[in-house]
């Protein structure tokens, strides 16, 4: 009789988790695959996190995904911890090893580099300086990630200037706070705008930003998904700038994570991207 293919189950850890699209990602992949396995939604309180981790390898996860609000708990939990997840702050992914040891990664700085050569293959983190709103988690991938693709100055900005100032002492020379009076100006002469706050999401104000110092030629991204286009990118675009919506963002992280539970690099199809955009 021909090996069986073992059976993998994976899936995404949170409280609340009902609104994760991600259940959609990987179950399609699972399916292009041809592999058997499911990625199931983990709905866990944060005081059960630790048991809740614990459990995957008896339950045979391979790994889940993490997110609000165990992202920065799961870091104490682990018993190994990537560089990039250390250097991030918080770990959104999670893989089982062969003997049961859990490893906490990140995978959203990947994402967000990955959403930005999607939307422009010929963009370059070197092309000129980058302005990032928000000192977040969010914020914190983004810096990683622009730092490492080569960025050679960050511009950040976050309506609490002391946290700003913190993020960007940590970061190091590269990047520079930019007090929250001066938000504005500071986008003269950026190559490219990140939002990675919750501003112009559903039911939250649009992001205060003026636009007017901004090149026509710079990017504009925002990690948001719901809308798909928020205010600050539809002012972008109408005004002639290229934008990137959040969600490639979510649909790229997703990818290095299926592939070290299944084994297999998945891609972004059209027929992927109208089952995820079918959803909202």
């Amino acid at each position: 009789m021909a090996h069986e293919q073992p059976y993998r189950l994976a899936g995404v850890m949170g409280w609340p988790v009902a609104h994760s699209r991600s259940p959609i990602l990987h179950n399609y992949w699972i399916e292009e695959h041809g592999l058997r396995g499911a990625y199931v939604l983990l709905p866990v309180q944060p005081e059960k996190i630790e048991q809740a981790l614990r459990a995957l390898p008896l339950l045979g996860f391979a790994g889940c995904n993490l997110t609000i609000p165990h992202k920065v708990a799961a870091m104490a939990i682990v018993d190994h911890l990537e560089p990039l997840a250390r250097r991030i702050g918080a770990a959104n992914t999670i893989v089982v090893g062969a003997d049961g040891s859990l490893s906490g990664r990140n995978t959203d700085a990947f994402g967000f580099i990955q959403s930005l050569l999607d939307a422009q293959p010929s963009w370059r983190a070197d092309a000129g300086p980058a302005c990032v709103v928000g000192a977040g988690g969010a914020a914190r991938a983004v810096i990683a990630g622009l730092l490492d693709a080569g960025a050679l100055e960050i511009r950040l900005s976050n309506r609490s200037d002391a946290k700003a100032v913190d993020m960007a002492q940590e970061f190091g020379s590269l990047v520079h706070a930019i007090p929250w009076g001066e938000r504005h100006a500071s986008l003269e002469g950026v190559a490219l705008l990140v939002n990675t706050t919750n501003q112009g999401m559903h039911d939250q104000p649009a992001l205060d930003l003026r636009l007017s110092a901004l090149p026509k030629t710079a990017l504009v991204s925002d990690i948001v998904y719901v809308p798909l286009e928020t205010p600050l990118l539809q002012e972008a675009r109408g005004r002639g700038n290229m934008t990137v919506n959040g969600l490639g963002m979510l649909l790229n992280q997703a990818r290095p994570a299926f592939e070290a539970w299944f084994g297999q690099l998945p891609a972004i199809s059209p027929a992927l991207m109208g089952k995820v955009l079918s959803s909202f």
